[in-house]
């Protein structure tokens, strides 16, 4: 079965709130990997959103939905979203 893969870019207005939210949500990851966290994405083709990128990586795309509709993920969400702009996608691995 293939990973699932979370993509969040995020344009932060408020520093002390993105750190809430990390110590929220890390509190829900269980068995998702962080596999790239940072500012220095490089767009290659087009704009690239943000002032960090995130990438997470779960055993499957049920398993990256399920953690993200979660209800202890989506009270670290809104702290989140609160604190930055945000997109953020879902992709299936090969």
């Amino acid at each position: 079965m293939a990973k699932g893969y979370v993509i969040i870019t995020e344009d932060i207005k408020d520093p002390n709130g993105m750190a809430e939210y990390a110590k929220l949500a890390s509190k829900t990851m269980g068995n998702a990997k962080i596999l790239a966290f940072g500012p220095a994405a490089e767009a290659l083709e087009g704009e690239w959103h943000g002032t960090q990128t995130v990438l997470l990586e779960f055993e499957t795309v049920e398993a990256a939905k399920e953690w993200y509709y979660s209800d202890e993920y989506q009270a670290a969400a809104k702290l989140r979203q609160a604190a930055a702009d945000c997109n953020g996608i879902v992709i299936s691995g090969l």
